[in-house]
This record gives structure tokens, sequence and C-alpha cells, in this order.
């Protein structure tokens, strides 16, 4: 039974979502572990609403340390259907300041500790990765920062690094060569899942500074990136209340059947283990 219709994920800054009512805390476990923290179910404007803290409450959680698989199913366990992803990222072009939200719609991975899908032990599946994000999530989220008057960018890439040490300047302007807008450390790993559980999914990225590679970053305290955190996640949760109520509530996209011919293995071939454990996953394509 469907108990959140849409998954917000809270990064740095933002560890509870202002105005969620009738709330319930559930620890949930999965094939994959426990998620980062008790998911927080409620009320927002009216939408049910499914809240994780991605690196748990208090910030416990280094980016490499993070269950992304465990979060991701977690979500799909709640019926979750469309995911918005906050996270506080560093800007590579002079063009997003501090206090700027993008709305990212490519990715670049380097990172190298981590987990991306929820496949092996005898099931192969490859799916469309080539538009990573949802455009309808997208634009809905694009659409509220305009409602509410915050500055959001549509469109752009994100860098996904390891961390949790931040980019060298070499790195930092190997990635502006490229053409790349903003770096962070977990969005990737939760689109790629998110598209294998035929989840929607999109950034709402949260620009704290510059990276590296400006002159004068040096120069930024730690003091003044909070302020600037704390402007952010009020900005946030005034976008994020304005697109949780203008989501479609149908969904029309192509996320919702993404797996459909994804799957390479012969069914009589995947484990039954493998098999039951994925159920929420893929069930309607092993029957």
């Amino acid at each position: 039974m469907q108990q959140a219709e849409i998954g917000i994920i809270g990064g740095s800054g933002l560890y509870s979502m202002p105005g969620l009512t009738e709330t319930q805390e559930v620890a949930i476990q999965t094939p994959f572990g426990e998620p980062s923290d008790k998911l927080v179910l409620g009320s927002l404007d009216g939408r049910s609403v499914a809240f994780l803290a991605r690196h748990g409450r208090g910030h416990r959680l280094l980016p490499s340390e993070i269950n992304f698989r465990a979060n991701l199913f977690a979500m799909k366990l709640l019926g979750v259907e469309r995911i918005i992803s906050v996270s506080a990222v560093g800007s590579l072009k002079e063009e997003h300041k501090p206090t700027d939200f993008v709305v990212p719609d490519q990715f670049i991975d380097r990172t190298f500790l981590r987990t991306s899908t929820f496949f092996g032990d005898g099931i192969v599946a490859h799916v469309a990765f080539g538009d990573p994000v949802c455009g309808v999530v997208a634009k809905t989220i694009a659409d509220a920062c305009d409602a509410e008057s915050v500055t959001g960018k549509r469109g752009g890439t994100y860098v996904c690094m390891e961390g949790p040490q931040f980019s060298t300047r070499a790195e930092s302007n190997l990635y502006r060569s490229w053409g790349a807008d903003v770096i962070g450390m977990t969005n990737l790993q939760e689109a790629k899942l998110a598209r294998e559980a035929e989840i929607c999914y999109a950034t709402m990225a949260m620009v704290t500074d510059y990276d590296c590679w400006r002159a004068g970053h040096d120069d930024v305290t730690v003091d003044q990136i909070v302020a600037v955190m704390h402007q952010n996640a009020a900005n946030a949760a005034k976008v994020l209340r304005a697109a949780v109520r203008t989501v479609p509530k149908e969904r029309k996209c192509a996320c919702a059947s993404a797996m459909q011919h994804a799957i390479l293995t012969s069914r009589d071939a995947i484990p039954a283990a493998t098999r039951a454990k994925l159920k929420p996953i893929i069930g309607k394509y092993l029957s």
C-alpha cells in the first residue's frame, strides 16, 4: 500500500522538512541494510511525503558511507513515485552564485568507492541513463523557484566526486574545462538507483560557494558558508512546498517503465533469492 507519493531527500543544511504535518517516523529494513535514518512520513500541502536526511540527523555519514541502495529501496517500499533531492554544491561557473539554485540535467561520475546498482547476484540489467533526471520533476522545481522568487537555473552538469576532501585546484579547473556547472558528492548514485527503481528523480542543487578555482576562494570562512547554508535551507523549504503542491499527480514520463527492456538475464536463470530480494523493483517484469 502506498504510504507516500513524493520523496524528499535532504542534504547538507536540510535535515528536516518544515511544514510537514501529521508526521510519523518509520524505521525501514531493506535487503541492502538500513537507510541513513528513519524516514519521516507526513502531509505537505495536501500531498503525502516521505522525508529522509541523507547524511542522517546530526550529519553523521560521510558521502561514501551513505547506503544509497537502502535509501532508494526504502522509498520504493513506501510507494514513492517521485523524488526531489536537495543537495549543497560548489559552483564551477561565475554565473552560479552562492544562494542560487541549479537544477542539473546531466552528471559526471568521479566516484570510485560506491555501489550504484541494485543488480548483480545472478541478474544483469542495463537501464538507459542518457537523460538521467526526470524532465517533469526538473521543470516543477524550476517553476517553483520562479514562483518563490528564488534564483533557479534549469539545466547544467553536476560533477559527483568521491570526497570527503574537496577538489584540488587542478581538478576544479579540469571540471571547468569540461563545461561542468556544479560539484557535489552525493546525487549521481541516487539518480542511477532511482532510474532502476522506476522513480522519477531530479536534483535541486543549492550553491554554497565557488569551488577552489576562483581567486579569493581561500578567503571564504566556514561562518560565511554556514550563513549561506541557512539561507539556502530557508529558500529550499519554500521551493519544496511549491514544487510538492504543483507536481502532476499522474505520471506520463518514461521513468515509470525504465526497466521494461533492461533485464538481460533469462528469467529461468535468475536465482530465487535474488528474484525475491528485487521483487519491489522488478517483480512486475518477472511474473
